[in-house]
């Protein structure tokens, strides 16, 4: 359903807007550069506007002939309502003439029972329509928005957040869906009322202007009211977006934020958030209040003025029950309207917020299908061409590539190499179509296969994420994994290929990703490969093994074009041509010996670094012969015991696997693989004690105040009811009724009390539930921010993001709204038994089998439509995490022309989420229909009971009782409505509290703690027999490891990817808690501080750079806690003074999500800035410089040997030439202390590290 109705929408919502653009930009070409800023801004408002009301005339041609049958129903259904008071006054004749027949009596009585039957099927049936409209709206919409997100350029993805993106699916389509449903009653309910007050013409005369006035009165205080709410829903949606954005960022980065301790300063951004958005949620709440209680009370202030006028004009003008209940019964039909008139209101003024919200989101730009010319494949052409190209990354941004003029043959392997920052991933962008073209000519010929400097990995299995879409031919996948050294992997994975990869690749190490990612490419059998830096995170032998089997002129992708970035000097003497990049330009261009001859730049800096490179990698000779030496054991062991810190995560399969035994190992694969769990949908009635939780966060001291007010106000309505009815008995002599204005004025007294009772139990509902979602919402987030690593590696952060904001939302609004709304109507209900059991005592007899009949009805369908609230809410997730990761790997999709699967992807999962949606809307139809047949038969009752016997009673208590007993049908709907609405939306307590029964890190202080000052101020770190396992019964990850680091020591930590490396500096940080023996920092147990204590004085630089959104002081200083002096000073030693001072808004410049407008290189220095700004005695750094150029890395080694000269340095090592000078080498194989001595001892000795250093050249 879906797919069809996205597919139409999209169509004509596409072509409008790119026939809008089109006209646009021609005007702005007629009228040049001269629009001011200022002009500039407002076209672009108008245009956003403009685009919102056209998304609206696109939707209403699509799905309005549809519509319009409901609305059919709507106006038959109206015909039948009106009918019933026209029969109610007959009834009403029929009592008081003693003389009529009695046939009479039980044919008004059966008509009114018809007519109201009819009534619900009518109304019922147009219900059901909208809501199908209205699921087709927001299907439809969601497919645009994600159809929308694969199509953006980087400038608007920069605007538009991924948390953004998630509030236009989640929030702004469900505001369009509830306008489809409420819309007919904005045009409808005039009418509606307009009938009303004609019918009281004819009964009250030229009094029922009295009513109108009243009404007129009370529709502008409502408009101004919906308006001002209007304001303050935007003010609260911006604050939302904003926390959802941050939390986005915070389940992204929550590793980094676990290491330095910072948890606490990104939890009071989010509460700054969460108390802002309250704020204007409170002061919404209020006016609504306002609002409900001037409606709630319409039906006695228009009573009130139209009987007070009617008596007071004329003497002679009285009062008897045909008058008053005819008029009572046509004026609570009016307040049916004038309820839902608001309500119509608020709920167009959101929809129009959302679709000027999504009307901003839809005009953003578009990459340009021409940025790139994509011609069929033909081996006598250039692959690549680029004639004299300028490119920027935003429309009206600076240059990041200037003059850029290449060709590439086909076949050839072109090596792209500058310094970090110089344009080289920038390049492969341009060839992607991923950037503005500013002037020249892209020409790429045959197919794309891309591989980004940051692997992008889906929440899928390994299997799937090589094979990207296509079938999978044994052979070649075979020859993929090897190539791409993937097949030791394999061995270690608990499904071997079928295991499922967690989100961004979480399970497996930095080296395994890339690899995957690498794999993927391979597989596509594509014409062109552009390969960002893909050796960069694995180890060297790794890459040199390939190098020499998939990129190199002997591997599989030889006879391809291959553009290849890299900071690995070895490579370039096998590269057909060389691009050397500076400040966005090619400054040199040519083969490895052309430029040495040259002796330029290139050149010098090849002398320069070719010492290292030596020192690193093997001669080409040396190469091939490690290469050839190449087996199982260099990479396989057990993963499960290497987790390196950049999210390596062996950890994350085995947290949700046990230890094999013989009989299990038989289950399926697919089991033994998963990793993430997925969303639980809870099942049967909701517990009492999620209600007791939610109120106890409400506090006493609040219920028992609404409690009161509830009865008070359902006290005085019942009082001026009955007190009408009196009135309406009273005698006439002389033809007028005695003491008019003491009966005005008692009416008037109790209908004001019944007013101010309803706003104070509504202002009252409200603050509670504000009380209560801000505890909530406080618990989630100290749930989820002390919860261990194992818990985001196996938790989607979709079903967390889900959490925060659809179900928080929930809380926010819908529990307090639907509370209001039962209670309210429950009281109503008490108040009209009592009513109808003091005119007609036997009809006690009747209630009490319907009461039972309703009690079983009602709890059949509660507990129903909670089930399937509970799966439309776990369904919804998957949407979102699908959502989350297109988003960030949109380039990779587009390269891979992918978008057509993935929108299928997408459509598949909205469908699966729709599947639980419309059932329960049916049950609520079919509750709705069941329901309003008994409070029919409760009518039917009355009726005849009043007509049986009409001897003893007055005509004032049948009216009572029969015109309170027609409000009977809507009490009831509306009641188990709201009685559904507070189960399925008390279920999101429920989910909400979840995680406060998952397991929980170690305290981040101590109470008692007696820790000093200054510690550590040796920096001494002492291992006694340290082992450390993953999960119990699981290998261990170290085994026995004693061993003393002293003060200042420099010690490299080296070993086969699996050796336990990592997994050490994890067990440093407590990321994973020691399974047997103990870790001393200064001769202090550091299992005895807490986590905050031992993480703050103690510093890591990960493999991994995380920035997030904000300025870059705060990406370097969270707490504020150093002088801006400080900070510049870190930055100089870090190499980024020049840069930062540079950027316009110099410390304060804004870092978009993910640091995206930094490039990888400079967030690595950020996180060597940060480094040098705590400035701690201990500094572990994970393969910190694996993004960097040789240069840089040089730099960034000497400011760590200058710098932390006074400190204890433990570095995890790949590059096996950073760590020759160290006072010790530390060699791990599979998890022990294989050798720990002087690097030149070492070699002496001949063991494991002098073969390690011997693979590497280094002897």
């Amino acid at each position: 359903m879906a797919v069809a109705y996205t597919k139409i929408v999209f169509k004509m919502w596409y072509f409008l807007l790119k026939h809008r653009q089109e006209c646009s930009l021609n005007a702005a070409q007629a009228l040049g550069y001269k629009i001011s800023e200022q002009t500039q801004l407002l076209r672009k408002l108008h245009k956003e506007q403009s685009s919102g009301f056209c998304l609206l005339r696109t939707l209403a041609k699509t799905f309005g002939p549809y519509f319009l049958t409901g609305t059919l129903c709507l106006v038959i259904q109206d015909a039948f309502m009106f009918s019933i008071p026209q029969v109610l006054s007959l009834l009403l004749g029929f009592v008081r003439d003693e003389d009529a027949p009695l046939w009479k009596g039980y044919l008004f009585a059966f008509m009114m029972f018809l007519l109201s039957c009819l009534q619900s099927l009518f109304n019922h049936q147009y219900m059901y329509t909208c809501f199908t409209v209205g699921m087709r709206v927001k299907t439809a919409v969601m497919g645009l928005v994600y159809r929308k997100s694969l199509v953006i350029n980087s400038a608007a993805r920069r605007t538009c957040t991924v948390g953004e993106i998630v509030n236009l699916v989640s929030a702004d389509t469900q505001k369009l869906m509830d306008f489809v449903v409420y819309f007919n009653a904005a045009w409808v309910a005039p009418i509606e009322i307009a009938l009303c007050l004609f019918f009281l013409w004819q009964r009250l005369g030229p009094s029922a202007l009295a009513g109108i006035a009243t009404v007129i009165l009370i529709f502008p205080l409502n408009g101004f009211i919906a308006k001002m709410r209007s304001k303050l829903q935007e003010v609260q949606m911006k604050y939302m977006d904003g926390r959802i954005k941050l939390m986005n960022e915070i389940l992204s980065g929550i590793k980094i934020l676990k290491f330095y301790a910072w948890e606490n300063a990104f939890r009071e951004r989010v509460l700054g958030y969460r108390e802002k958005e309250l704020n204007a949620l409170k002061k919404s709440q209020i006016l609504y209040s306002l609002s409900i209680a001037s409606f709630n009370s319409s039906t006695f202030l228009i009573a009130f003025t139209m009987f007070g006028v009617y008596v007071l004009i004329d003497d002679k003008h009285v009062l008897d029950a045909q008058k008053v209940f005819v008029s009572m019964a046509l004026i609570n039909i009016l307040k049916t309207p004038l309820s839902q008139l608001p309500f119509a209101m608020s709920t167009s003024m959101q929809a129009l917020v959302s679709l000027k919200r999504l009307g901003k989101f839809l005009c953003q730009d578009e990459l340009k299908e021409g940025n790139v010319e994509r011609i069929p494949y033909s081996p006598d052409v250039d692959s690549v061409a680029i004639n004299n190209g300028t490119f920027s990354w935003s429309k009206d941004g600076l240059p990041c590539l200037k003059k850029i003029n290449v060709k590439v043959q086909h076949g050839s392997l072109v090596a792209v190499v500058g310094h970090v920052g110089s344009g080289k991933s920038s390049l492969l962008s341009a060839m992607l179509g991923e950037m503005e073209k500013k002037s020249c000519h892209v020409t790429v010929q045959g197919s794309v296969a891309y591989v980004p400097q940051q692997a992008w990995i889906q929440n899928a299995t390994l299997k799937d994420n090589i094979l990207f879409g296509r079938e999978r031919i044994p052979t070649w996948y075979q020859k993929v994994l090897e190539a791409c050294a993937l097949l030791p992997d394999l061995e270690i994975l608990p499904a071997r290929d079928a295991t499922e990869i967690g989100e961004k690749g979480l399970n497996l190490s930095g080296g395994q990703k890339q690899r995957v990612s690498l794999a993927r490419a391979v597989y596509r059998k594509a014409d062109v490969y552009l390969l960002d830096d893909p050796l960069s995170a694995v180890d060297a032998h790794v890459g040199q093994h390939i190098f020499e089997k998939v990129i190199g002129p002997n591997g599989v992708l030889k006879n391809k074009t291959r553009i290849l970035v890299t900071h690995g000097l070895s490579f370039l003497p096998l590269a057909d041509l060389i691009l050397v990049m500076v400040d966005g330009e090619i400054t040199e261009m040519g083969s490895y010996s052309e430029l040495l001859s040259r002796e330029d730049a290139f050149a010098d800096f090849v002398k320069a670094f070719a010492v290292s490179e030596r020192k690193e990698n093997a001669t080409l000779k040396g190469t091939r012969k490690s290469v050839s030496r190449l087996s199982m054991t260099d990479f396989s062991i057990d993963l499960s015991q290497e987790q390196l810190i950049s999210g390596d995560m062996g950890s994350a399969n085995i947290q949700t696997m046990e230890a094999i035994s013989d009989t299990e190992q038989e289950q399926d694969q697919e089991e033994v693989g998963r990793l993430t769990q997925a969303d639980k949908a809870h099942t049967g009635r909701v517990k009492l004690e999620l209600y007791v939780e939610y109120f106890r966060t409400i506090g006493l001291a609040l219920i028992i105040p609404i409690i009161f007010l509830y009865a008070f106000q359902q006290a005085a309505s019942l009082a001026y009811n009955y007190w009408l009815s009196l009135w309406a008995d009273d005698p006439v002599v002389n033809g007028t009724q005695v003491d008019t204005d003491l009966k005005l004025g008692v009416f008037g007294a109790l209908g004001f009390a019944q007013g101010i009772g309803i706003f104070g139990t509504t202002v009252a509902i409200s603050l509670g539930g504000i009380i209560a979602s801000r505890h909530l919402h406080l618990d989630l987030l100290n749930n989820v921010l002390h919860s261990p690593m194992s818990f985001f590696e196996s938790t989607p952060s979709g079903n967390l993001l889900n959490r925060f904001s659809k179900e928080i939302d929930a809380i926010d609004c819908m529990i307090p709204d639907g509370l209001k709304m039962m209670l309210g109507y429950v009281f109503k209900l008490l108040e009209v038994c009592i009513i109808v059991m003091l005119a007609t005592p036997f009809a006690g007899l009747i209630i009490l089998p319907l009461t039972l009949l309703y009690a079983f009805v009602q709890s059949f369908y509660v507990a129903t439509s909670c089930q399937l609230r509970r799966l439309e809410s776990v369904s919804r997730s998957p949407i979102y995490t699908h959502f989350n990761e297109t988003v960030q790997g949109a380039s990779v999709i587009r390269a891979f022309g992918e978008q057509p699967r993935f929108i299928l992807l997408a459509n598949s999962r909205v469908d699966h989420n729709q599947t639980s949606y419309f059932p329960r809307f049916v049950a609520t139809r079919w509750l709705a229909v069941n329901l309003e047949f008994l409070g029919n038969l409760l009518v039917l009752a009355a009726a005849i009971l009043s007509v049986i016997g009409r001897a003893t009673l007055s005509p004032g208590i049948v009216g009572l009782a029969v015109s309170h007993s027609l409000q009977v049908t809507g009490i009831l709907s509306w009641i188990v409505r709201a009685w559904t609405d507070v189960e399925n939306n008390i279920v999101s307590v429920e989910r909400v509290n979840e995680y406060a029964e998952t397991p929980k890190e170690a305290p981040w202080t101590l109470e008692d703690s007696r820790l000093p000052l200054g510690w550590p101020r040796t920096g001494s770190i002492e291992f006694k027999q340290y082992g450390l396992q993953y999960r119990r019964g699981l290998d261990w990850a170290l085994k026995e490891i004693t061993l003393g680091v002293n003060e200042r020591e420099k010690v490299g930590i080296v070993g086969r990817t699996g050796a336990g490396k990592s997994s050490l500096a994890l067990g440093i940080f407590r990321i994973l808690e020691a399974a047997k023996g103990k870790i001393f920092i200064d001769r202090l147990n550091i299992a005895e501080i807490g986590l905050h204590e031992l993480r703050s004085r103690i510093t890591i630089i990960p493999q991994d750079p995380v920035l997030f959104s904000g300025s870059l002081r705060m990406n370097l200083d969270p707490f504020d806690g150093y002088t801006d002096e400080e900070v510049w000073r870190a930055l100089e030693l870090a190499h980024l003074k020049n840069f930062v001072s540079g950027l316009p808004d110099k410390l304060n410049h804004e870092c978009s999500e993910g640091g995206e407008n930094l490039s990888l290189g400079q967030r690595q220095l950020v996180c060597l800035a940060r480094a040098l700004l705590r400035k701690t005695k201990i500094l572990v750094l994970d393969e910190a410089t694996a993004a960097v150029d040789l240069e840089t890395d040089n730099l960034i080694q000497s400011t760590i040997r200058t710098q932390f000269e006074d400190c204890t340095v433990l570095t995890i090592a790949h590059r096996l030439n950073t760590i020759m000078d160290y006072t010790r080498v530390l060699v791990l194989d599979k998890g022990q202390m294989a050798e720990f001595d002087s690097p030149s001892n070492l070699i002496a000795k001949k063991g494991i590290f002098y073969k390690m250093a011997k693979d590497s050249g280094l002897v």
